[in-house]
């Protein structure tokens, strides 16, 4: 009877995990804008944007060049990799376009339509989070905590929650390898080799996986002729394609040099830079600079037991050694900066070295050591604040654009009085200290009229009457009732071309929120909505 309700809490604490990842992305969502905030679209490649992309609702990062995932986002969108629009959309182009295969699953799960594609782009990284919780109970099923700590420490490792939080390659292209490896096991070396290759199209340092294959002579591999056969099976889908990518967009010039250099020359300069980071770093709570301190700590710990404890008979071992090897090699542009891409670029090491570190009572505390990193995954999955997540706008595309000046409309908090965004669930919300305002901004040469909603709510046991204004003209007044049960709507607002200012005022100062809130606030403005109905 113990050990059955031992099993039982060990399911509920793997379904309490996945539940916990599940509640952290969703978090993420914007109404009217999808998940694409993991996408990281910097608003200061708007210029250069895929058209497709710039009539698609989705969240830009404001003063931001981005991050990688906005390329092979718009690739999904639109993946005819000759047209001259890419080409001027995509940094480096011929480099990224290697990585095609996320893009076209992307692509067909989106039916063809840009912003589907666009979506099902953010979104592949947790449906693959999923399935490779399923699969990793293959190898760590939950009969004892230990491997309830491997399973664990595999999904919330900061290089995967990296993939995740910024919608990157490496989290697909580790189930892949789960997968190709679970496949050996079995006894299915062809279709190993075949996920292998198929994974290479997703990265193509995913074709290291090819030392995992068991090396000609042994028993069960048999002579050359079959393991050339599968070690061609894993090379030629990658090497093909970047030879046709060659023929046909050119050469991809210097991109991806600085990924490498000598031995160790990466890696000793980060330590450096994590060094000095921890001696100037004076604050008694996690900072970036200790929790990318834990991370490398992390790493080195499955490179040593790695380099220590040789395996070479052992595909896991094989697997791992070949990403350990690549870290030797790995140069400043994947180590530097916090987070750096090292921990996702060596996913399938830590993957291995939670599979080989033997079980037993010692043994667990270089598991815990070399799992570390994991501390700052919380920091990574936290939610930014930002003003985007503020406010829905919808309407059709017509309205929200400029199509001739490759505006849209928008919506954005007035500079005084607003504290930070807060978020819960699906609801959003700004507190207010006095006087705010909400701009509307129409690009268009016409007026549109629009709907507008919004909630305001009271703190604690605070009483007092609120109104808004729309270009100085009243539009909305009453008493506030206590917690979030106060809903405006304003129907039939009509947005001029250019800016539309509402105002909003309440009968009384500031007080304190209460509750161990120092704030000082009014009422807070809860899920402000724009729908556009019609040109004037």
């Amino acid at each position: 009877m113990i050990g059955v309700c031992a099993q039982a809490m060990r399911w509920l604490a793997c379904l309490a995990c996945a539940a916990l990842f599940i509640w952290s992305v969703a978090r993420y969502y914007i109404p009217g804008r999808g998940f694409t905030y993991l996408i990281e679209f910097g608003d200061l490649n708007r210029a250069v944007s895929l058209p497709e992309l710039k009539a698609a609702e989705h969240v830009e990062m404001p003063k931001s060049d981005g991050y990688d995932a906005q390329w092979y986002a718009q690739i999904a969108m639109h993946p005819r990799l000759g047209d001259a629009a890419l080409q001027r959309a995509v940094d480096k182009l011929p480099y990224r376009a290697r990585r095609i295969l996320f893009e076209w699953t992307a692509w067909a799960l989106g039916g063809g339509d840009p912003e589907r594609a666009m979506n099902a782009y953010a979104l592949q990284n947790v449906a693959c989070w999923l399935l490779l919780a399923v699969l990793l109970f293959r190898w760590f099923p939950p009969s004892s905590w230990g491997n309830f700590l491997r399973w664990a420490a595999v999904l919330f490792s900061f290089g995967l929650i990296f993939s995740v939080r910024r919608a990157l390659l490496e989290g697909p292209c580790l189930l892949m390898t789960a997968a190709a490896m679970a496949l050996l096991e079995s006894g299915r070396p062809w279709a190993g080799a075949l996920v292998m290759g198929l994974g290479g199209l997703g990265k193509e340092t995913n074709a290291l996986g090819a030392l995992a294959l068991e090396p000609p002579g042994s028993a069960r591999a048999g002579g050359w002729r079959p393991w050339l056969g599968r070690l061609a099976l894993v090379l030629l889908p990658i090497g093909a394609w970047m030879l046709c990518l060659r023929l046909w967009l050119g050469r991809a010039g210097d991109a991806g040099l600085g990924n490498f250099a000598g031995p160790f020359v990466g890696l000793s300069d980060k330590l450096v830079d994590v060094a000095s980071g921890l001696v100037s770093d004076r604050a008694g709570f996690p900072t970036d600079a200790k929790l990318d301190a834990l991370v490398l700590a992390g790493l080195l710990v499955q490179f040593l037991f790695l380099a220590a404890r040789v395996r070479w008979r052992d595909a896991w071992w094989r697997l791992g050694a070949a990403y350990a090897l690549m870290l030797v090699f790995l140069g400043d542009a994947v180590w530097r900066d916090y987070p750096s891409a090292a921990a996702r670029v060596l996913l399938p090491m830590t993957m291995a070295f939670n599979v080989l570190v033997p079980r037993g009572r010692w043994w667990t505390l270089l598991l815990i050591a070399g799992n570390v990193g994991v501390v700052g995954s919380a920091n990574l999955l936290k939610v930014p604040e930002s003003e985007s997540q503020c406010y829905t706008l919808a309407g059709p595309k017509e309205l929200l654009r400029n199509e001739l000046e490759g505006t849209r409309v928008d919506i954005s908090y007035g500079p005084r009085n607003w504290w930070a965004p807060e978020r819960y669930g699906p609801d959003y919300w700004r507190w207010c200290r006095g006087d705010c305002t909400i701009v509307i901004h129409n690009p268009q040469p016409f007026s549109i009229r629009a709907d507008v909603t919004f909630g305001l709510a009271l703190s604690g046991d605070d009483q007092r009457s609120a109104t808004v204004t729309i270009g100085g003209a009243p539009a909305w007044s009453g008493k506030l009732k206590h917690a979030a049960d106060n809903w405006a709507s304003l129907p039939g607002v009509v947005l001029r071309p250019g800016d539309t200012v509402l105002l909003f005022q309440s009968d009384r100062p500031a007080t304190s929120a209460g509750g161990g809130d120092s704030r000082q606030v009014t009422y807070s403005v809860r899920d402000f909505k724009v729908v556009l109905r019609d040109r004037m």
